[in-house]
């Protein structure tokens, strides 16, 4: 069971000794703010390698280059075997369309469509979701694919644990639900205090307008395709502050 800590709203939590951890909130497609993001950050760190990533997760959909996205964070990847990527909710529908394209056609309603038009595919609205699934299969590169099933869904650093939405209250870190690390709401945010992890939970999911510190929690999800700015928060010691573009 997760261990209660009545004072975790206090703002103690300490990321480990001798890192500096950025954990980058919902970029949706929006590549060039993510490229202008890692530019901000490698000027911060002092150079990109020393710092420590986090994503976490919504890295399609909604914006225009979900495909450009999906690039950049491969050839980071390389750069950076360290470098943590979660999985979002939206890498959850796109695969399940792919698996069940006549039952998941919702999901061109909910940014999939123009994550299909990044990967080249045209007059998607007037074709059916299985002619569409195949098409995309073809389009999506091995390395996209694989990226996508391989990605994780929850990280702990220090006294952090990082995952895309949320956890549900009283339940376990270990024995968590990947429905409910990839779209929890409100029942997490209006966690009662005597129920909250005994750790910080980094999370994006929950579009903000600007990135919210509450002590338990924080969220960097501040809306990119929406607002033009994408956040990081940088986590070193007991310090804690937010990058955006």
């Amino acid at each position: 069971m997760i261990r209660k800590l009545i004072n975790r709203d206090d703002k103690s939590a300490a990321a480990p000794a001798g890192k500096t951890i950025f954990a980058i909130g919902d970029i949706h497609g929006c590549d060039e703010l993510l490229s202008q993001l890692l530019t901000k950050i490698d000027a911060d760190a002092g150079g990109l390698d020393a710092a420590q990533l986090v994503f976490l997760g919504d890295y399609v959909d909604r914006g225009p280059d979900s495909k450009g996205v999906i690039d950049r964070l491969i050839a980071l990847r390389k750069r950076q075997p360290g470098a943590v990527f979660l999985k979002g909710n939206h890498e959850a529908l796109l695969l399940d369309f792919l698996n069940d394209p006549e039952d998941m056609t919702h999901w061109l309603d909910w940014g999939g469509e123009e994550t299909l038009v990044s990967y080249g595919l045209s007059d998607i609205l007037r074709r059916s979701g299985k002619d569409l699934a195949v098409e995309f299969a073809e389009a999506l590169p091995p390395e996209h694919l694989s990226f996508l099933k391989a990605l994780t869904l929850k990280h702990r650093a220090g006294d952090y644990v990082f995952v895309h939405a949320g956890l549900r209250p009283g339940v376990g870190l270990d024995e968590q639900s990947e429905e409910d690390l990839l779209w929890i709401r409100k029942r997490f945010h209006n966690t009662p205090r005597d129920q909250r992890p005994s750790f910080t939970v980094v999370h994006g999911h929950q579009p903000v307008k600007k990135p919210l510190d509450k002590g338990w929690r924080i969220d960097v999800d501040t809306g990119a395709c929406w607002s033009g700015k994408l956040t990081a928060v940088v986590l070193e010691g007991t310090s804690r502050r937010f990058v955006s573009t």
